[in-house]
């Protein structure tokens, strides 16, 4: 993805999650500034896919937050502790381009 202020590309680790054939990003950690620049920008780069991304809204999150964490494992639970409602995790539906 592309930063927005300084249009440079960015990369950050992320585990795509499957959900009912869509696939989602999620972020553990908040209103990081990885989810600021997707949400000015929303093309991002998965793997060697080209994504365009829209945030969902809190109330269709659960699902998605649910599968995540059985992907994730132990590794996010403290993210979850320390922002436990679902308003704290924006989760983007990724769709491929083309």
């Amino acid at each position: 993805m592309t930063r927005r202020r300084s249009k440079q590309r960015q990369e950050i680790p992320v585990i795509p999650v499957d959900v009912g054939g869509t696939k989602y990003v999620v972020s553990t950690r908040g209103e990081a500034e990885w989810v600021k620049n997707l949400r000015a920008d929303p093309n991002a780069t998965i793997g060697s896919t080209a994504y365009v991304a829209r945030e969902i809204p809190e109330q269709d999150r659960q699902a998605v937050l649910t599968a995540y964490r059985e992907k994730a494992g132990r590794a996010v639970d403290g993210y979850f502790r320390k922002l436990p409602r679902e308003a704290d995790h924006p989760v983007f539906v990724v769709t491929p381009k083309g």
